[in-house]
């Protein structure tokens, strides 16, 4: 018999009420706890955020409050910045590229129940891989659904609610977020330094 775990890992239905999942959410917990209450860039925060995700590139930067389902199934590569009250509930991959800004509140759901109230009643969830293209700059409380892919170099307007794919090299904005225009050259997203305080 195949382990919720596994499930949850493969993108089926899952009982998120799993004992081994329960666990693997609370060390979540205590090592967000950890990282919400050190607020020095230091040493010791780069550790705990290594110990936190599956995959960490160089000059990642967490502004705490930050808050995860399970931490190893997001991976993120260089020169990232998380500002403050994000929230990604990852319990598929979540993967965010090079140089990607997040602004403060932004909220990153892989996780999705089903329509029909009878099966959501039964406790099943599902999940949905998310990614979040190299270069990219998302605005403030912003939220990005599950499945949902965004481009290279976009940029995503405060305040949106991403629903559906964002091609590379646009301007998008809205609920539901919509694309507005490309970009034009010298425009696009993230840029190519580390954060100062990554």
């Amino acid at each position: 018999m195949r382990k919720e775990k596994d499930k949850m890992l493969a993108g089926e239905p899952h009982f998120a009420g799993d004992p081994l999942l329960w666990m693997d959410r609370e060390r979540a917990r205590e090592i967000c706890e950890r990282l919400n209450t050190n607020f020095s860039w230091n040493a010791r925060r780069e550790t705990i955020i290594r110990e936190l995700l599956g995959e960490c590139g160089e000059f990642v930067g967490i502004q705490p409050p930050f808050f995860c389902d399970y931490g190893y199934n997001i991976k993120v590569g260089d020169c990232v910045f998380m500002n403050f009250n994000c929230v990604i509930l990852d319990c598929a991959e979540v993967r965010i590229g090079n140089r990607v800004l997040l602004g403060p509140g932004v909220h990153i759901y892989a996780a999705t129940h089903p329509l029909d109230h009878a099966e959501r009643a039964t406790g099943l969830i599902s999940a949905k891989a998310i990614s979040i293209g190299d270069d990219a700059w998302i605005g403030g409380n912003t939220v990005i659904c599950s499945g949902v892919k965004i481009g290279e170099r976009s940029v995503v307007g405060a305040g949106s609610v991403v629903t559906r794919n964002i091609p590379p090299d646009v301007l998008a904005a809205g609920n539901p977020c919509r694309v507005i225009r490309p970009l034009r050259e010298g425009e696009s997203g993230a840029s190519a330094a580390p954060h100062p305080h990554a």
